[in-house]
């Protein structure tokens, strides 16, 4: 087992987040969200599902010292992550369908990656219009179809044919929302009457074929558990050709990722 490896096994899921899915995925979004939400300097800003702070901190260098950045989560793990990175942001557990805050208490409400995993996206979605002050604007980001992240979409099917639905529709669920139609109706029934839906082009870079794959495995929230070592080794063995076309010249895999970007503002 390479040092990577063994660190993606010993560490906890956030710290596993943190070091390699931020980079890889995430860290990249948050200025686009921070864009799309049109966060400036003093505006009070929101962070829903901060998971370890990746969006939260890119509000926070936006808004400088005249404004203020809450991120809130469930997961007490993501969160001691993220406030070993930013003591100065206000750090708060809580859930998206029952968000701790009075109403109109934000200038701008973001979330990035986090909509498809919340028991009651409706919910979640009129809590964040209910705490956005009028004139203020929300911007939520979800994975774009499977289909569209090629590479995903390649390891997704090699899941299905080595273990099974059970398997491989773990790790499609981050890319339940990627239609618009679908997003629209929940837009709708959540009272974001306006709200615009738009694409936006991103990336996965990882250093290896087998350090996606490591990845993907210690993810808690897609394959976390559902494989053996045996299936682990074989997974490995099948990946390192499937994946082959996404490999580049120096050994690192990359695809395009696509977003989702929900938009809207409270009149």
């Amino acid at each position: 087992m390479g040092k990577a490896e063994t660190a993606r096994a010993t560490r906890s899921p956030a710290e596993v987040y943190d070091e390699f899915f931020v980079p890889a995925l995430f860290q990249q979004w948050g200025k686009v969200i921070s864009d799309r939400a049109g966060i400036a300097s003093g505006d009070r800003v929101l962070d829903v599902a901060c998971g370890t702070g990746t969006l939260t901190i890119a509000a926070a260098e936006r808004v400088g010292a005249g404004g203020a950045v809450t991120g809130l989560d469930p997961n007490e793990e993501m969160l001691a992550v993220a406030r070993r990175k930013d003591p100065r942001i206000e750090w708060k557990s809580g859930r998206a369908e029952s968000l701790p805050f009075p109403d109109a208490s934000f200038d701008r409400v973001v979330s990035q990656f986090g909509l498809m995993f919340f028991e009651d996206r409706v919910c979640a979605l009129s809590e964040m219009l209910r705490v956005l002050r009028p004139g203020g604007r929300l911007a939520v980001a979800v994975c774009d179809a499977l289909d569209h992240s090629p590479g995903y979409a390649v390891l997704a099917e090699l899941l299905q044919r080595l273990f099974g639905h059970q398997v491989a529709d773990a790790f499609r669920a981050p890319f339940a929302l990627g239609d618009r139609k679908l997003l629209r109706t929940l837009c709708d029934q959540a009272g974001l009457r306006n709200a615009g839906i738009e694409r936006a082009n991103g990336s996965v870079r990882f250093e290896s074929i087998a350090s996606l794959v490591s990845t993907e495995r210690a993810c808690v929230w897609t394959l976390g558990g559902l494989l053996d070592d045996g299936q682990f080794d074989r997974l490995l063995e099948e990946a390192e050709e499937s994946l082959h076309p996404f490999a580049t010249t120096g050994g690192n895999v990359a695809f395009v990722m696509p977003a989702l970007i929900i938009t809207a503002d409270k009149g």
